[in-house]
């Protein structure tokens, strides 16, 4: 059977595919203002410490040196494009090696594509999320751990001491690093059996990886263990529900599309090496099930699964049977229609859907209003609460914190709800009799509190539009409040 026609050698097909990445990476990086994780995570790094309340430390850590300095967005976004490209360089380089001959390159070339070709990767590529950290530690590990099954390696020390720093760092990222270092487990048991447990290597491998995270529990046990406790509150979620799981199998499957569930059927002779897919993903397939799941928890194990994608979808490409291709040809388009869209929707803000009158807006309506105009409300938020001369800032919702965290230091933000989070940490609680500046905003807009669970008096100061390209997407408003009453009840305001 001949060969399909090839436009591009592999090897060049994917630089060009990689640099094509990078340059919408670098588009929407310039554009956009900071995401709600984005500017949480970078708080981390303007409050260094051991851990944090809802995540590990290295997101913080590795965003220090570049917030110390004042670094400017577009230059904090280099760290998550840079942990995307070597991600990629991974992906690549081990699809490379679960197949042997020609088909090596264009099991790369087509490991790139599918993750080139899943929108929300894309996110994570301009914002740094723990997510973002551990898909690159996932990628660094499955490499390690395949370096460790081959005959011999075991009896390396040197090769178990950098798989025990990668775990370590991985479990610096995201507590989800467990079912990385199962899945690891897995892998060399399998290739070498129980007698690795006798390797004083092996052993060694493991101190240090515990050492790497002892910071996490110092932390946590000078603070009762709250992080752990959230956790395990957190996965817990609601009552259990299949609805909720067939959900979450749409909401993956739009956003990182069907190419990659195609490594599932992949043939190689490293199948084992799907559990570093099949782990996580399960875990938190079933855990979405009480409602506990976000689409971006599932990054890491997708990545996991890409090199069996580009392996499989080398192999489907060369049988060349025309109607096989013309479907993965198909869905190639579909889904970069789908990266085409988000990163257009993302750059106007929604814009082209949605209505241009915040007026003709329902509350919530446009997602894409979230990434803007913040960065202007803090230095608002700034300047009038310098005027009235109060102190702090206040929100009533944790989510509408971390952009005027931010954005309006070095003023600490206050959240008037009645749970525990990092704010509480950073800000403590408003003091009963207290004043503040109140920031409200309309795409999540609540009730000014007043009386027996509010203040004794709350006047609005300002108001102020998010624009872009014309079209207003938001409005903030700022009120100068006095005599908090400490008894909070928020309400959203749903006219």
């Amino acid at each position: 059977m001949t060969n399909p026609p090839r436009f591009l050698p592999p090897e060049r097909a994917t630089r060009w595919l990689i640099a094509a990445a990078l340059v919408l990476h670098i588009a929407l990086a310039v554009a956009l203002g900071l995401s709600v994780d984005e500017a949480h995570y970078l708080l981390y790094a303007a409050h260094p410490a051991l851990s944090y309340f809802d995540h590990p430390p290295l997101v913080g850590w590795l965003q220090w040196p570049l917030v110390a300095l004042d670094a400017p967005t577009v230059l904090l976004r280099l760290v998550p494009g840079a942990l995307w490209l070597g991600t990629v360089l991974g992906v690549y380089r081990l699809a490379q090696r679960l197949v042997t001959g020609d088909a090596a390159e264009r099991a790369g070339l087509w490991a790139v594509a599918v993750l080139a070709l899943a929108p929300m990767l894309h996110v994570l590529a301009i914002g740094l999320l723990p997510d973002t950290l551990l898909m690159f530690f996932t990628v660094a590990v499955m490499l390690q751990t395949h370096t460790l099954m081959q005959p011999g390696a075991p009896q390396r020390p040197l090769a178990w001491l950098g798989l025990g720093l990668l775990l370590g760092l991985a479990g610096l990222s995201k507590y989800t690093a467990i079912f990385l270092a199962l899945a690891c487990a897995l892998c060399l048991f399998s290739a070498h059996g129980l007698r690795l447990l006798r390797l004083p290597a092996l052993w060694g491998a493991l101190v240090l990886a515990l050492l790497l995270v002892s910071p996490v529990a110092v932390w946590n046990a000078r603070n009762g263990w709250v992080s752990f406790a959230y956790q395990a509150q957190h996965g817990a979620g609601s009552a259990w529900r299949s609805l909720e799981v067939l959900r979450f199998v749409l909401v993956q499957l739009l956003a990182y599309g069907p190419l990659l569930w195609c490594g599932a059927w992949a043939r190689t002779r490293l199948g084992v090496m799907r559990w570093f897919f099949v782990l996580p993903f399960a875990v938190l397939a079933y855990l979405s099930g009480g409602g506990s799941s976000l689409p971006h928890w599932t990054a890491p194990a997708w990545v996991a699964l890409a090199p069996f994608a580009g392996v499989a979808l080398a192999a489907q490409w060369r049988a060349g049977a025309r109607l096989r291709r013309a479907a993965i040809a198909g869905l190639v388009a579909l889904q970069a229609l789908a990266c085409a869209g988000l990163a257009g929707l993302m750059l106007s803000g929604g814009t082209p859907l949605l209505p241009r009158s915040l007026a003709d807006t329902p509350v919530g309506a446009n997602p894409f209003a979230d990434l803007y105009g913040w960065q202007a409300a803090g230095a608002r938020a700034r300047a009038l609460a310098a005027e009235q001369g109060l102190t702090s800032v206040a929100v009533q919702n944790w989510t509408l914190a971390s952009r005027l965290g931010w954005y309006a230091r070095p003023l600490p933000v206050h959240v008037l709800e009645d749970r525990f989070d990092q704010f509480d940490l950073w800000a403590g609680d408003l003091a009963v009799g207290g004043d503040t500046l109140l920031v409200d905003w309309s795409a999540m807009a609540y009730t000014v509190p007043l009386g027996a669970h509010g203040f004794r008096d709350c006047a609005l100061l300002a108001t102020q539009d998010a624009t872009h390209w014309g079209a207003p997407l938001a409005s903030f408003r700022f009120y100068a409040c006095h005599g908090w009453s400490g008894s909070p009840q928020p309400r959203l305001r749903l006219e």
